[in-house]
């Protein structure tokens, strides 16, 4: 550890990319992970919830939909207040937040405890994808950004893959309310190890005075810039339609897909998972390659255009085999790694300063895309057996999966026209 002078005071700094490094960015990950298993959590546990709180239908849809959303608003503010305070005055209390909406989840009696529950969650999940992002650029350096936030999206996508499977173990051994109470004991020791190690390189110097007001402005001030940058803007549109599409299809449009094909439910769910672990794998090839070639716009335009072959081959190739239609699961989901890039790219034209609010503002943006594409494929199956279309055949998939073919059409096209970002390219 070294000294530096910022004001005549000195203040602690640390070195970059060392065993230090390393560990905060896994606690920060880490965190993610259990963001993840407390959101999946919820769609495996609704039943027995339902059941009982004395639920209707309508009320645990609510539930779900009030932590979507309170996500998603928060979500555009996130990175701004990573930026402004640094991440030792942010992540240890957002782990606080989550671990406390766990706890109130796990003994809720009521209707009303349970959505008090899902806000207070929502509202501490909103800095930890991108929280951990920005932890990589802070310890690891601008740099290499672009490589740590791929590594933070392929922890994600293998606890994606198995998390489910875990839970639903889980769910088998214990009732309900136990299992997560164990979960929220967990949320305990990582709030814990958060405020004793969490933090920046450097301290984050004050926004100055002015009280909760200016910061208030300083944060809003934040995402004006950032959201003044044309460029920011294709960029998360491009990303909100890629992750859009791959919730869609890991979620829903897959596994009715594989069934349709004649595939056993067991083999559908698997060849959902498939499309995670190919996730998974792209985010430690593509971010990496990205670099080394220093191009972003070229592996964006390459992705979504394996992403098209393969959703057109699934949908129209009737003939393809069901190992083959699994193998391009695994492709479509390997070259869906293209949409991390999009968090680099808009990295790449804002000040170093403001790379957690243009992170939460492209993340923003695939949220919603991601809820609104979600549930589109389960109502235009509704559409289609209302227009005559019959269910378990393709034409019903094909008409299903027609949103997401549109959005990565789109996507194609705002990749052909977004210009090169990297650092290196541009004049």
């Amino acid at each position: 550890m070294n000294t530096v002078s910022s004001k005549h005071t000195p203040v602690a700094t640390f070195q970059l990319g060392g065993p230090r490094a390393w560990w905060i960015w896994a606690l920060s990950v880490a965190f993610v992970i259990y963001l993840f298993s407390v959101q999946t959590g919820y769609s495996i546990v609704n039943p027995e919830v339902k059941k009982s709180a004395s639920l209707t239908v309508e009320q645990v849809a609510s539930i779900a939909a009030v932590y979507t959303w309170v996500f998603a608003v928060c979500q555009f503010f996130g990175g701004a207040l990573l930026d402004r305070l640094g991440a030792h005055k942010v992540l240890p209390i957002s782990v606080v937040l989550v671990t406390a909406g766990v706890f109130l989840f796990a003994n809720a009696g009521s209707y009303g405890t349970l959505l008090v529950s899902q806000f207070v969650m929502a509202v501490g999940a909103c800095t930890g994808f991108v929280g951990a992002g920005y932890i990589g650029g802070q310890w690891f350096g601008m740099g290499r950004f672009n490589f740590m936030f791929g590594l933070v999206q392929f922890c994600a996508s293998l606890s994606s893959a198995f998390s489910v499977n875990a839970l639903q173990w889980g769910l088998s051994e214990m009732p309900w309310r136990e299992l997560f109470n164990f979960v929220g004991v967990a949320g305990v020791v990582l709030s814990v190890l958060a405020f004793l190690f969490l933090k920046n390189p450097t301290p984050v110097e004050s926004t100055g005075a002015g009280g909760a007001s200016a910061f208030i402005h300083s944060v809003l001030d934040a995402l004006f810039q950032v959201a003044k940058v044309p460029h920011v803007w294709i960029s998360a549109l491009i990303c909100a339609a890629l992750f859009g599409s791959m919730l869609a299809a890991g979620v829903v449009w897959t596994p009715m897909l594989m069934e349709t094909r004649g595939a056993s439910p067991a083999t559908a769910a698997f060849s959902s998972s498939l499309l995670w672990l190919g996730l998974a794998a792209g985010c430690l090839v593509i971010p990496a390659l990205s670099d080394k070639i220093e191009r972003r716009k070229m592996p964006i335009v390459i992705g979504i255009a394996v992403q098209l072959a393969c959703a057109g081959a699934l949908l129209y190739l009737p003939s393809i085999s069901i190992p083959v239609a699994m193998a391009l699961n695994f492709l479509f989901g390997f070259a869906n790694a293209a949409h991390m890039l999009c968090f680099s790219s808009a990295a790449d034209v804002v000040p170093p300063q403001l790379i957690g609010t243009s992170a939460a503002f492209v993340n923003g943006l695939a949220f919603i895309a991601g809820g609104i594409m979600i549930a589109a494929p389960g109502s235009r199956v509704v559409s289609g057996m209302a227009a005559g279309l019959t269910d378990h055949t393709l034409a019903i998939a094909e008409y299903a999966a027609t949103p997401i073919t549109y959005s990565l059409i789109a996507s194609f096209v705002l990749a052909l026209i977004m210009k090169e970002s990297h650092p290196a390219r541009r004049r």
